[in-house]
């Protein structure tokens, strides 16, 4: 049995949306091609021993945290997806966000995606485990995993800054190679056969990644400075 962690970006620029699994896979950016050549590989291990049960997970675009604020996405330099980007820039670390691409025929001029809470994904992992387990028949099949609603890059950063009450600045940049200019979910299959579906909207999705950059982000440096003054505290924070 095979849980495959594969992406959205097998689809490429989809002549229509949304993306059905059964589309055309025509990846146009080097990880995207990376997760189709992996998919390849995981339909031939099945076509050479059909007793493998492998089901191949579509990510679209997962962001938020976990609603502790306890585990989250904490990364180095410039990210390049959205949401950390953002993160990024409302803890200081950034003085900007890029948006790339302005000029997209969108209704705002910029990309549009289908973002998925991470816990959503999570229960998605889950739903996928045991339908391989309960189907000796499932073979190799894939899933889309999305929510089905499109959202643009300035909408996310709006409802970032509504989340955590951060002006968050922007500058206009070019198109980058490889980037589709729409991309969203069809969640019918996973729905039908799995019993799954996205329960978080894009607010929830702010307002948890915040809570955990505001809480661990900014609370870990704070405590870090506390360890120091402090004799009393000997726990190590590593920021």
């Amino acid at each position: 049995m095979m849980v495959f962690s594969s992406s959205a970006t097998v689809y490429g620029q989809p002549e229509k949306i949304p993306c059905v699994e059964d589309f055309e896979l025509k990846a146009m950016n080097p990880y995207g091609r990376t997760k189709l050549f992996l998919e390849e590989i995981a339909r031939d291990i099945h076509a050479a021993e059909p007793e493998w049960r492998i089901v191949l997970l579509r990510y679209f675009n997962p962001v938020g945290a976990h609603e502790s604020s306890r585990i989250g996405e904490d990364p180095k330099g410039i990210p390049n997806n959205l949401m950390p980007y953002i993160q990024q820039v409302a803890v200081g670390r950034l003085p900007e966000l890029n948006v790339y691409g302005h000029d997209y025929p969108t209704e705002d001029g910029s990309a549009v995606r289908d973002y998925i809470h991470v816990m959503d994904l999570a229960d998605g992992h889950i739903a996928a485990l045991r339908k391989l387990f309960a189907d000796p028949k499932i073979g190799c099949t894939a899933y889309n995993l999305g929510t089905g609603r499109g959202t643009s890059v300035l909408e996310m950063v709006a409802a970032f800054e509504k989340a955590s009450g951060k002006k968050i600045p922007i500058k206009l940049c070019p198109r980058r190679a490889g980037d589709a200019t729409a991309v969203c979910a069809s969640t019918e299959r996973a729905e039908k056969e799995l019993g799954w579906k996205a329960k978080y909207g894009v607010d929830e999705m702010c307002r948890d990644q915040w809570n955990w950059a505001n809480n661990t982000i900014h609370g870990a440096t704070r405590r870090s400075f506390e360890c120091i003054l402090s004799p009393c505290v000997f726990l190590i924070y590593h920021v």
